[in-house]
């Protein structure tokens, strides 16, 4: 499974956008092996806000959308 993320200049700067992405890493390494779709592509797109937003609710968010991909 590949992953790829995308985070556009309307976030922030390059200091926020990095953050977003290290934190996109952290969630894809932890819950795509286990729930993503094999053989697909995952692709993460940071929205604003995302930064700002606690991890454990992120991780639970993601967890939540693989889970009605997978049930679709």
């Amino acid at each position: 499974m590949r992953v790829g993320f995308t985070v556009t200049k309307k976030i922030g700067g390059a200091v926020i956008r990095n953050r977003m992405k290290r934190r996109f890493r952290a969630l894809a390494r932890d819950l795509v092996p286990t729930t993503g779709i094999a053989g697909a592509d995952h692709v993460m797109i940071g929205r604003s806000g995302g930064v700002e937003r606690d991890y454990r609710q992120l991780r639970i968010d993601l967890a939540s959308a693989l889970e009605r991909l997978r049930d679709s």
